[in-house]
């Protein structure tokens, strides 16, 4: 796997700094922190403490009233738009959606955007530090989707926000709108759910487990514990080909095909010496040009990324099911009392319509049957597609703006 520009770190985690343990972290950039306590959690096991990660936009009103909630997707974080710098090694990954005047207009809205529970930008995860001044690694138990917005009740409740005007998030992050919803009702005004479904479907469990099996199939896992192991000694061959496999479902054939076909890497020959690239002395050499995309996505996610967030992420998106324990689906459902903007991408292969089908017509307070968003890019037309995306955020924001009005 190519390293573009020496080698890759162990993990890319950001570090907090634990001066009881000699640890000297990362900066904290604009995070701010919240320590919530010990959780247990729904599969067994627990978490002695918790420390979410969080950013926040737009300032808290007197009753606070205009809050808005924001999660973000698999390897997304609390920085949903900003410059990259000390602490953010990216730029926001939803750039232009937060700010004066953007689709959530920071001088109305108070906006607020933590790191998931499991996460590896400063919430706890398997790159965190235990109690006792190791890292979690092996020892960090089994979460869901309803553990991590447990987690995320109890940091509205430490901001003092009752009840959030709005809920917004896609794909994973609207896998947790919906847990909100139906988990805890009378905390929402209003919700966008985009390009997800209602639960894990065999598709998806079966390429995500794909994805597990080749991190934790690399001898650098080590089984979860590597992160003491030095740059390029960690599992980044087995990150790297969980990404490549999961960057094929975010995207369309048909964009891939039209951007790239079966064309060369400028300056290399997939033909080359005749023998198969894992044969060769150097893999990463004469390549197809969507091989280079592939690569450069891989390496580009070891560097801001975790392997061991990334198995336990994966693994609550393989065990989400807004209906169990619920009497099933439809009846989670329909117990759902405030409005919801239900919407995905046309050319979406991960979450195609059919799931978003269901939920607008499963979910009795939808508005406007199912927004259709156009998009060449797949799954990741969601966070392409802004202006579609924007006037949804918008409309959303606008029926919050009204349940205020009619509660006054």
């Amino acid at each position: 796997m190519s390293t573009e520009g020496g080698l890759l770190p162990a993990s890319g985690a950001w570090r907090e700094t634990a001066p009881a343990f000699g640890v000297v972290g990362d900066h904290p950039g604009d995070r701010q922190f919240a320590d919530l306590g010990g959780f247990a959690l729904e599969l067994g096991g627990q978490l002695p403490q918790v420390r979410v990660a969080y950013e926040t936009w737009g300032t808290l009103n007197a009753d606070a009233s205009n809050a808005v909630l924001v999660l973000h997707a698999l390897t997304g974080d609390s920085h949903v738009v900003g410059a990259a710098g000390p602490g953010h090694a990216t730029a926001g990954w939803w750039d232009g959606l937060i700010g004066p005047g953007a689709p959530i207009d920071s001088r109305q809205w108070f906006v607020v955007a933590p790191n998931v529970l499991g996460g590896c930008q400063g919430s706890t995860g398997p790159s965190s530090l235990r109690p006792d001044g190791r890292r979690y690694g092996s020892t960090f138990p089994r979460i869901t989707v309803r553990d991590q917005v447990a987690v995320e009740v109890d940091l509205a409740a430490e901001l003092g926000i009752d009840s959030w005007a709005a809920l917004i998030g896609g794909s994973m992050g609207a896998m947790r709108v919906l847990e909100w919803l139906v988990g805890y009702p009378g905390t929402a005004s209003s919700a966008l759910v985009l390009a997800v479904g209602a639960a894990a479907t065999g598709d998806q469990i079966g390429t995500q487990t794909v994805q597990l099996r080749a991190i934790t199939g690399d001898p650098h896992w080590q089984g979860g514990d590597y992160y003491e192991a030095a740059a390029g000694d960690g599992p980044h061959v087995g990150l790297g080909l969980a990404r490549r496999i999961a960057h094929l479902t975010y995207r369309s054939a048909e964009e891939l095909d039209a951007r790239f076909g079966n064309a060369a890497q400028t300056g290399e020959d997939p033909l080359g010496d005749g023998r198969l690239a894992g044969l060769r002395s150097s893999p990463d050499a004469d390549r197809f040009a969507v091989q280079s995309y592939l690569d450069h996505h891989a390496a580009k996610l070891a560097r801001r990324f975790d392997a061991g967030t990334y198995v336990v992420l994966t693994d609550a998106m393989n065990t989400y099911d807004v209906g169990r324990h619920r009497g099933g689906v439809a009846a989670a459902l329909s117990t759902i009392q405030v409005p919801v903007v239900v919407a995905g991408v046309d050319s979406d292969r991960l979450y195609p319509l059919v799931l978003q089908r269901e939920l607008a017509h499963l979910i009795p307070t939808t508005v406007g049957g199912l927004r259709v968003v156009h998009s060449d890019y797949g799954h990741d037309g969601f966070l392409i597609e802004r202006d579609a995306v924007g006037d949804l955020v918008r409309e959303t924001l606008a029926i919050a703006d009204r349940a205020s009005v009619a509660s006054q």
